[in-house]
């Protein structure tokens, strides 16, 4: 059975992940550099998936979850090299989301 997993316990494995067997932490800018990388493979990913653009043969055996893992397992290493806790920014975005579009899209013609 596969169990879920919470923000701050990824926070945890990914931490442990890198002091155990990645040795340490690369550098933020490095890591930034990393995330805009696989982004970017993300984006390939989608653009051929969803998009107009036809897959490359390297392409075709993409998985789109795995993609999206890889972005979020470097964002997870940047937030606990610059001490974010991702849960509560994530719980401070979504209220401030609330809070400032609470009635724009539901006012939005474009979405109806």
């Amino acid at each position: 059975m596969k169990k879920d997993i919470t923000l701050a316990e990824a926070q945890e494995k990914v931490d442990e992940w890198i002091k155990t067997i990645g040795v340490r932490y690369f550098n933020e800018l490095t890591n930034m550099t990393i995330l805009t990388e696989e982004v970017g493979e993300l984006a390939r990913i989608m653009a051929r998936k969803y998009g107009e653009q036809s897959f490359k043969e390297s392409d075709k055996n993409a998985d789109l979850g795995d993609e999206m893992a890889d972005v979020l397992w470097v964002l997870i290493c940047l937030a606990n090299q610059t001490g974010i806790d991702l849960t509560e920014a994530l719980q401070k975005n979504i209220e401030k989301k609330t809070n400032r579009d609470k009635d724009r899209h539901q006012d939005n013609d474009k979405l109806k």
